[in-house]
């Protein structure tokens, strides 16, 4: 025992100890603190009291990603990312509409049916989720702590486009590292109601309609459709379900139920969760969304 000790203990000044039952003081201070995992729990923090990010030790992370990834469609990658989800989000004379799905698919397995996509960055900020959950979750959870610091520095809220334009920075920063983010920020500030589409990219987009994800494309349809400036909050409600059961109808990667929100001037409003087979099925206001259903 005290030979396998000695042969895999470091140098270093934290010795592993070699325990025996037979002696009186065991199990009190006779391990050191490496035993119990990675610097005693305290990960980077023991080392320099700062936690570290570390990246690829490679020259260029872009090409290594493009190399051994499906990014330059390659079929025989050794890294296959696929991503599917739908979210949606588009501003009306009543605020704004925020809809998205709740599938996580891992290639064609679902991985999850009830992933809560819209994040809600504080009482009038919301943010949608596309692409790698852990990237979106993150940065905009810790986008909410900035925009908090900004409150309390200047005595008022954070506007939509500002807010935008910080994750924009902070996501650019990380460019060519294999974060994967197709996000919306949306709320109501100073100007009214706005939409800012970010992605991982860095690309930073204002507009009225914005759909993310593999089933946008089916998203789009219904909402180059029934998309007006004039809506009813019931109406603008309504285009929003459609559009995501329409998504979840047709993209095998979105589906499961539909996550509704509602931005006014106030903050949002959670509106509901809508199993997207009952839409199908029963329609939301006793009207089925379904073709033969509808044309019974």
């Amino acid at each position: 025992m005290n030979t396998l000790v000695s042969r895999f203990t470091s140098s270093s000044s934290t010795e592993l100890k070699a325990l025996d039952s037979r002696d009186p003081d065991y199990g009190e201070n006779e391990a050191s603190d490496i035993t119990w995992g990675s610097l005693g729990g305290f990960g980077n923090l023991g080392l320099n009291g700062i936690p570290s990010f570390n990246i690829p030790t490679v020259p260029d992370p872009t090409a290594f990603l493009r190399l051994h990834t499906d990014d330059a469609a390659d079929s025989s990658c050794r890294i296959k990312i696929q991503h599917g989800t739908t979210t949606l989000a588009f501003r009306f004379q009543g605020g704004v509409i925020v809809a998205v799905d709740s599938r996580a698919t891992a290639g064609s397995y679902i991985a999850s049916g009830t992933v809560k996509k819209v994040i809600e960055i504080n009482p009038h900020l919301l943010g949608t989720m596309a692409g790698g959950a852990a990237d979106c979750q993150f940065w905009e959870t810790y986008l909410g702590s900035q925009c908090r610091i900004y409150e309390l520095r200047n005595r008022e809220r954070i506007s939509v486009a500002a807010a935008s334009k910080y994750l924009s920075n902070l996501v650019y920063s990380y460019k060519g590292m294999g974060l994967s983010m197709g996000t919306m920020i949306c709320g109501w500030d100073k100007t009214g109601p706005a939409i800012f589409y970010v992605d991982s990219d860095g690309t930073r987009l204002k507009g009225d309609v914005f759909s993310v994800g593999s089933g946008s494309t089916f998203a789009y349809g219904v909402l180059d459709q029934g998309y007006r400036w004039d809506l009813t909050d019931e109406e603008a409600q309504e285009l929003g379900r459609r559009s995501i059961y329409a998504a979840g109808h047709r993209d095998a990667f979105s589906g499961n139920t539909c996550n509704l929100y509602h931005v006014k001037e106030d903050g949002w409003k959670f509106i509901g969760n809508y199993d997207i087979t009952k839409l199908h099925y029963e329609g939301s206001q006793g009207a089925a969304y379904g073709y033969d259903q509808r044309t019974q």
